[in-house]
């Protein structure tokens, strides 16, 4: 039986435990440093925190130490993979492959995304090497990952929703070219977030001050099935810099759509134990997202960007009818209460909000004065009560067990077994009492210990056998309950057995004999791995040294032509475009050309001097 894997980010341990609650098998989250998100590190007694209760429902932690590295931090980096190995870690995701060529643990490692996984021939590579996971690209087809399934065995890890790169994934210099803050060692300063200007080769402005560069967010929600299909075994939400509300609301959402699916393929089964109760309808519109894309999971698509904001949208409520002495009257499709947050594309097409005083069946009141055009867009990007849900008790996740009760020579025993065939048995020394109320006796036995109170774990049976109904101390039975559990909740602890995973590395050649800066290498670990898998020639990463001229920053398989609908050749254009090329994005400080490669249906920007 094959296990279907939920992968949940934790920006720190009490957010890991919320994933937990809500329903993920495993989760991902930072050390103190060496992390593609620097924002979201931890100490060691944080991840161990995380480690001591996911555990106990079976739930996998990685550890991501996901960053290249020099060679004056490899011995750090050791130094905190080692001690998160002794911790309990289940897993090590990285993308400096220099760190192969180090005295690692026997942790199975993951190839982060950064490692640019789109082919076969990297996929296969990277499972020669020894690795036991491939997080593949996120630009990736169904088809193109069916293609790798087919040609590989290691477990294939995709991400299914968050917020997206417009660079394929450890292929965007922008950030450390620009600003020193380089996104291969987790400092990324956004550049694609931010406006632009397209222009012509002659200077024209085709588009002014958009973000040219900004994707949706993901959501493959709807393609889970064909997921699986396709070879997928994790799947993985984006988000370790996100707040805590925000993990709890996807996780719960993804965890009913995957078990959805489960539900009808007996062959497969989630990948940890326990089930989540949650205490609120999940819903990834209520929470941080720029709108929805699928990317590029069923072929490329229009429609990807958010030209107009980077910021949160929220859900759409509502239409504007008319404004009546400073009220809006909306056309709503769901209530919107007060202290509500909205927001709406003013006539400059810039994102602006306020928030709710009063509302009223279709009238709404706002804090501040608006002007807003009839049929306008009324968007909710902050809701009050469901954020409020989401702060109180919003999920528990419980192991489910059942007892069985008799009589024994002393007194009486109780054994507890729960989901995953661990099981405690305790013995009350008492002696025997016939109970003169018999029917109530077996009702007050089976209704004390069906309790569990805050433990983990969830009493659904409990066999009575006795010769002849006994009265006993509902205090007895209490204790007796008590202290069968936790016993069981110490055999769970013990229990758990984590997988090592002994390297062995085929010596098989790397995919390119010819490696520039484009490889990411920083340090001399990196260098020896390369030249002993038949590389020829290595050039430092652009981190070491800024290529002369004007280096490829970006590449991005979104080509901003076909956003605006004049590819020559996926779009049918009745007028060719009187703009010539190249075409040009420009900032108040800057001027970045684009390159269209239309064989390879990418495009690339250069920094232009």
């Amino acid at each position: 039986m094959q296990n279907i894997e939920l992968l949940s980010p934790a920006r720190n341990a009490d957010t890991g435990i919320a994933a937990v609650n809500c329903g993920a098998d495993a989760i991902y989250i930072g050390a103190n440093k060496f992390g593609a998100r620097k924002d979201a590190g931890n100490e060691i007694g944080e991840i161990e925190r995380l480690l001591a209760y996911a555990h106990l429902f079976r739930v996998k932690v990685y550890l991501a130490l996901n960053t290249i590295l020099l060679d004056s931090e490899l011995p750090e980096a050791l130094q905190i993979i080692q001690q998160a190995w002794n911790s309990g870690i289940d897993g090590l995701i990285i993308q400096d492959l220099g760190l192969l060529n180090c005295n690692l643990p026997p942790i199975p490692l993951i190839a982060s995304t950064q490692t640019d996984n789109r082919t076969v021939e990297k996929v296969k590579f990277l499972e020669n090497c020894g690795f036991s996971r491939v997080i593949l690209a996120r630009e990736l087809s169904l088809e193109d990952i069916s293609n790798i399934r087919t040609h590989t065995k290691v477990e294939l890890e995709s991400f299914v929703h968050g917020a997206l790169c417009v660079s394929y994934s450890g292929q965007c210099w922008a950030s450390s070219a620009i600003t020193g803050r380089s996104a291969n060692r987790g400092e990324c300063a956004q550049i694609c977030r931010s406006t632009f200007d397209l222009e012509d080769a002659e200077g024209r402005k085709l588009i002014k001050d958009k973000h040219l560069l900004s994707l949706k967010d993901l959501n493959l929600s709807s393609h889970i099935k064909e997921l699986i299909d396709a070879g997928i075994c994790s799947f993985k939400i984006e988000g370790r810099l996100k707040d805590i509300n925000y993990v709890k609301n996807i996780t719960s959402y993804y965890r009913a759509r995957i078990d959805d699916v489960l539900n009808g393929l007996p062959e497969l089964r989630k990948a940890s134990s326990g089930k989540s109760y949650i205490n609120f309808t999940a819903d990834p519109e209520k929470t941080f997202n720029r709108g929805y894309t699928s990317h590029f999971i069923s072929g490329r698509q229009a429609d990807l960007s958010s030209f107009h904001t980077q910021k949160s949208m929220g859900k759409l409520v509502g239409n504007l009818v008319e404004t009546r002495n400073g009220i809006l009257i909306v056309d709503l499709m769901e209530d919107v209460h007060n202290g509500d947050g909205l927001c709406y594309f003013d006539k400059t097409g810039h994102l602006s909000g306020f928030l709710v005083n009063k509302s009223e069946n279709d009238r709404i009141l706002p804090n501040i004065d608006v002007e807003i055009s009839p049929g306008t867009s009324i968007y909710r990007n902050m809701d009050l009560q469901f954020q409020r849900d989401l702060d109180n008790k919003s999920a528990e996740r419980k192991i489910y067990a059942s007892a069985k009760f008799e009589e024994c020579d002393s007194g009486f025993y109780l054994k507890i077994e729960d989901e995953d065939g661990y099981a405690a048995q305790s013995i009350l020394t008492l002696e025997k009492e016939a109970a003169k109320n018999t029917a109530l006796a077996e009702n007050s036995v089976k209704q004390q210990l069906m309790k569990s109170g805050e433990t983990i774990f969830k009493l659904q049976e409990i066999n009575v056998n006795w010769s002849n109904p006994w009265f006993i101390p509902v205090s007895k039975l209490n204790a007796l309950r008590r202290e069968t559990l936790d016993l069981l909740l110490i055999a769970r602890k013990d229990g758990y057995k984590r997988l090592e995973f002994l390297r062995h590395d085929t010596i098989s050649n790397y995919p390119f004999p010819d490696l520039d800066y484009k490889a990411n290498i920083l340090n001399s670990k990196s260098r020896e791995f390369y030249i002993s898998h038949g590389v020829k020639s290595i050039e430092n990463a652009l981190e070491a040294n800024l290529p002369k001229g004007n280096p490829l920053l970006m590449k991005t398989r979104y080509c901003i032509k076909f956003e605006l609908g004049i590819c020559p050749r996926k779009q049918k254009l009745t007028n060719p475009s009187e703009f010539k090329e190249p075409y040009y994005l420009v900032d108040a400080n800057r001027k970045y050309r684009l390159e269209f490669d239309c064989k390879s249906c990418e495009m690339n920007l250069f920094l232009e001097e």
